[in-house]
């Protein structure tokens, strides 16, 4: 299958950067895969983003190594397929708050017997190479969304599903399941021990535990930490940002 710039990051032991893609537009895209991420994760939940300009996008990164994922909008199987088949090679599924919810998500990246993937990978089988098929099982990355008091307090279980690749922590629907505001870069007492609780369970279960961070030190505080995978902001927080800067530099 293609060169997998994410699990060589893994494989050398270190932490990987992701980028976010919530803009709907291929030129977007390009910028961002000139860059040096591990991978970028198109979001077709609360991005902008559907199903046809997310395959435009795929076909954008195709000229890179960076390894192309997508977070689903639901736990739906069809849609997780179709993105697979489209060329992905790693899901990111939300609000994942049992094991039978991260069972069901698992089992839908994978072919028969580990799963219930239909086959006919389509483009992936043209972009990835004849042996797909043979190959995906074992390639393709898996990442639930942790991001409720009720997945926390079956984070063991879930962190135990059988061939999941990893647990994405999603510090803003975790923090307003806690009564707090929504928002990235948490530091309450109370929310860092919740991240706390899912890495060690992670660490139990030797997968890998990733999260969304807003700030460069923030991130590289959590490489620090032993995070396996970090997000850097998204393409509409980074336009947002120097948009704002720079015309302020001008009104000023």
């Amino acid at each position: 299958m293609k060169h997998q710039s994410l699990n060589e990051t893994w494989s050398r032991g270190e932490g990987a950067i992701n980028g976010w893609c919530s803009i709907p537009s291929t030129i977007t895209m390009e910028i961002m895969s000139q860059n040096k991420f591990d991978s970028i994760t198109i979001d077709l939940q609360h991005g902008l983003i559907d199903y046809q300009t997310a395959l435009n996008m795929l076909q954008v990164m195709s000229s890179t190594n960076i390894t192309p994922i997508a977070r689903v909008p639901w736990n739906e199987p069809g849609i997780i397929m179709k993105l697979l088949d489209a060329g992905c090679l790693g899901i990111v599924c939300p609000m994942i708050n049992n094991k039978e919810d991260a069972t069901k998500f698992v089992r839908a990246t994978k072919y028969v017997p580990e799963g219930f993937r239909s086959t006919g990978p389509t483009r992936a089988l043209m972009v990835h190479g004849g042996n797909y098929h043979d190959e995906a099982n074992k390639n393709i990355i898996s990442l639930a969304m942790v991001e409720t008091e009720e997945a926390l307090d079956n984070i063991d279980e879930i962190a135990s599903t059988k061939s999941l690749t990893g647990i994405y922590i999603g510090p803003s629907d975790l923090s307003v399941s806690m009564g707090l505001n929504p928002g990235l870069d948490r530091t309450e007492t109370k929310i860092v021990q919740a991240i706390d609780k899912i890495k060690m369970a992670c660490k139990k279960h030797d997968i890998k535990v990733g999260i969304h961070c807003l700030s460069s030190s923030y991130l590289k505080e959590k490489i620090s930490d032993g995070f396996d995978l970090v997000s850097f902001a998204s393409d509409f927080r980074f336009f947002s940002e120097i948009v704002s800067k720079k015309i302020q530099e001008v009104r000023d």
